[in-house]
């Protein structure tokens, strides 16, 4: 997308996708970058570590609508990276994960809707695909409002999509950070040798993000057609010499991982490389989109039933690249 004196705003911006993709956008002849989180460390450490003067810092909850409502003042463009992700902390602290998830997820939609944001994309997850923890189910709902506030925007331009993909290699709080403190032991735990996962690098993922900044006409979930990984292949890609040790699938987690359920299948398009999902209201126009095909009933994306996989080798080079 142009991005060319375009204000942009980017909730969690100081999370491992937000300041990938900050460092990205500065490439580009943007007129201001807004770094909206709630870190006032590590903002103030970003601020030392770029001089850049397009970058302007706002310490700030998504939680707080009048504060979202002053940090969009004359913003083109947000993309929300916010969210409370941890399993464990989900499940432990219900309420607060769904103020976040849920909650904070209205306040975007209300506050970019009178301001007059041009555009939002809201990062989502495999793990919002028939949740079974409750941090899917927030992200489940937060994709939802998102794609309904299509239909609240009646003569203004704002527009809304999603993108969803899977684990990212290098964010914080991967598995391979894990692995990698855990390998020094010997032993790694590995919760069921049968796991698998959708695989994204944090450069897919941002250039991703822009692509569709590109091309959304508000209300798609878009899907990037990425690698599947078994857990035991990339256990021999960071520790090939350690013990491993079985432990069970832990509260909250998937044997197999899907970003489009058969339900789905019969509103998503096909692409060279990704996925549409379209929404089923009755102001979404299905029109015919070039290049496009739709997926047959039945069909479904599942990290088990992936056609691409990732080899030792190449996991390898991925962790090294991250």
């Amino acid at each position: 997308m142009n991005l060319d004196g375009k204000t942009i705003l980017i909730t969690g911006g100081t999370g491992s996708f937000g300041q990938k993709f900050i460092a990205r956008i500065l490439k580009e002849k943007i007129k201001k970058v807004i770094v909206y989180s709630r870190d006032e460390l590590k903002q103030y450490e970003m601020a030392r570590e770029s001089s850049d003067k397009r970058i302007q810092y706002f310490i700030g909850d998504v939680r707080d609508k009048d504060r979202l409502y002053r940090a969009f003042d004359s913003v083109d463009i947000v993309v929300h990276a916010a969210a409370l992700k941890h399993v464990g902390a989900c499940e432990n602290n219900p309420f607060e994960a769904i103020k976040t998830n849920i909650h904070g997820a209205q306040n975007i939609i209300e506050a970019a809707i009178d301001c007059g944001v041009e555009r939002v994309i809201a990062l989502s997850t495999d793990k919002a695909v028939s949740p079974v923890n409750l941090y899917g189910a927030t992200k489940l709902a937060s994709d939802k409002l998102f794609v309904a506030a299509n239909s609240y925007v009646e003569n203004k331009n704002t527009k809304f999509s999603v993108v969803r993909y899977g684990n990212v290699v290098g964010s914080r709080g991967s598995v391979v950070p894990l692995f990698h403190k855990l390998k020094e032991n010997g032993k790694l735990p590995i919760t069921d040798a049968r796991m698998t996962r959708f695989w994204i690098t944090l450069d897919q993922g941002v250039e991703f993000v822009l692509d569709n900044l590109e091309r959304m006409r508000g209300g798609e979930i878009f899907v990037p057609k990425i690698p599947s990984m078994n857990v035991m292949d990339l256990a021999k890609a960071i520790a090939p010499n350690c013990t491993i040790e079985i432990v069970g699938i832990r509260p909250g987690e998937k044997l197999h991982e899907a970003m489009i359920t058969e339900d789905d299948s019969r509103r998503t398009l096909e692409f060279d490389s990704y996925y549409i999902i379209q929404p089923e209201f009755d102001w979404w126009k299905y029109e015919n989109i070039e290049n496009a095909k739709l997926m047959p009933d039945g069909f479904k994306y599942t990290s088990d039933l992936n056609t691409e996989w990732l080899t030792v080798d190449e996991l390898k080079a991925l962790i090294e690249m991250k």
